[in-house]
């Protein structure tokens, strides 16, 4: 059974023709599992069972996995840390719930860097992803693991997470579907915060037409996350393939200047010509804050992580060295000291910094006036076009350990994504072509960024996109 380039819609097809039966497929999928993973350290976890109804719902049957910061009840959640090492999951997060009913089966659950704090999946203390397209490159992060075992065959679809591009820019560098949805479209009750304005659960999948399958399930509001909007849920299926003949496409300026690589912008135009020859109107749009956007994410996004992560104290539950110590303030500094990884440590402190006395003002305030303006673009241009299109990152995925030692240099691969959590709107990567390095072929992604809670149009834009 040749199981890796199987989706949604083929399985569910596969089931009912009965071509094989849901314990059949995800036998086959545990075995692909143990055989590649050693090799992609996708998988954190693999479960040995999973309990599921495969006679009901629209995922009945169907493998997925889960990024390892989403709470399975039972299981292990590591977030990527030495820190939560050992800890259970005591509750299914609203999302697992969604799925369960729908009938998904969960295979395990996936690699990412610390906390989600990462482009790379290289800050997880269980060891770095790769990327199924060259073993020596990354796969983008955070959500490396959950985009890896899905470029690789290893799960039908995963969820991840996206604060500031952690599911596009990893679907960019393994060629595959990645939708982040609007903030408040999808419940984050269950997933570990990292910086809960900027937080929002998503599908990572094999195309278009499977990410709005998934939307349709984990859509909606949550009592439990009272950030989620009480509007109807939508088919996101329902007229997905229809013509984008007449669609205003926005092009920013901003976003095809210094720092984008000229292979992958020839990439990028390429994909924009298609799009009018498919019948969109191509029109110049600015977002004139761009350039502000990545500083004012690196502010408040450590702030908030100060904050949230302010919980793992040695004490509650943990990595602790408490039985080691009689003194109270050793136990805070060593069990954070030891189980927190040196990305963590960097951004607590950044935050913690930030929002002291004297400078909270001078930074976490300016910088959220600085996201109102980036918001603002947006609403201006959304006024004059129904969907905005540029690049995912500057580049295509580099080698492993290539920028490891240069924060600033790592964080400028979420040049391209940052705005779009700031502004709270959708985005989706889509593959949208390939540059060879080295004798490979490596993908690159195109973003659509659409409207607030108007994810249809960009699933819209995308199936088109992938169907011709």
């Amino acid at each position: 059974m040749d199981i890796k380039n199987l989706t949604i819609k083929d399985v569910k097809n596969g089931l009912e023709r009965k071509d094989f039966s849901s314990q059949e497929l995800r036998g086959e999928f545990l075995k692909l599992i143990e055989k590649e993973n050693p090799k992609l350290n996708a998988y954190l976890s693999v479960f040995d069972e999973s309990k599921f109804d495969e006679s009901k719902g629209i995922l009945a049957g169907v493998p997925c996995a889960i990024k390892d910061n989403v709470l399975i009840e039972d299981t292990h959640c590591t977030a990527g840390s030495k820190i939560l090492e050992n800890y259970i999951s005591t509750y299914d997060a609203t999302v697992i719930k969604k799925l369960r009913e729908a009938g998904a089966v969960f295979l395990g659950k996936t690699n990412l860097d610390e906390f989600a704090m990462g482009s790379s999946t290289e800050n997880s203390a269980f060891g770095p992803t790769k990327n199924p397209h060259d073993l020596t490159r990354v796969p983008g992060g955070s959500s490396g693991g959950s985009a890896a075992a899905v470029a690789a065959g290893l799960a039908v679809f995963a969820l991840g997470s996206d604060t500031g591009g952690s599911i596009r820019l990893p679907a960019s560098f393994c060629g595959v579907v990645g939708l982040k949805p609007t903030y408040g479209r999808v419940s984050r009750y269950g997933l570990m915060a990292m910086a809960s304005s900027l937080d929002q659960i998503g599908s990572v999948t094999k195309n278009v037409y499977d990410a709005a399958l998934a939307l349709n399930i984990i859509a909606g509001q949550d009592k439990f996350d009272s950030t989620t909007i009480p509007k109807e849920v939508p088919d996101y299926t329902y007229k997905i393939d229809d013509s984008i003949k007449g669609l205003k496409i926005g092009v920013p300026k901003e976003y095809f200047g210094k720092g984008l690589n000229d292979e992958v912008e020839s990439v990028i135009r390429k994909a924009i010509l298609k799009l009018q020859n498919l019948g969109a109107e191509i029109i110049d749009v600015s977002l004139p804050h761009s350039e502000y956007a990545l500083a004012a994410y690196y502010i408040i996004m450590p702030c908030e992580v100060s904050a949230n992560l302010a919980r793992y104290d040695g004490i509650k539950y943990g990595y602790s060295i408490a039985k080691k110590s009689n003194n109270l303030l050793d136990v805070y500094l060593r069990s954070r000291g030891e189980g927190f990884g040196e990305e963590a440590r960097r951004r607590i402190m950044l935050g913690t910094y930030a929002l002291s006395a004297g400078y909270y003002d001078t930074y976490y305030k300016k910088a959220e006036q600085v996201r109102t303006l980036v918001k603002n673009d947006f609403d201006e241009a959304f006024k004059k076009v129904d969907v905005i299109v540029g690049p995912i990152a500057p580049t295509i995925a580099f080698k492993l350990g290539e920028k490891t030692q240069d924060p600033l240099t790592m964080y400028l691969s979420d040049v391209y994504t940052v705005a779009i959590n700031l502004a709270g709107v959708p985005a989706i990567s889509i593959p949208c072509g390939f540059i060879n390095k080295e004798g490979k072929d490596l993908p690159v992604g195109l973003q659509l960024i659409g409207k607030h809670f108007d994810e249809a149009t960009i699933l819209r834009v995308g199936r088109n996109f992938e169907n011709n």
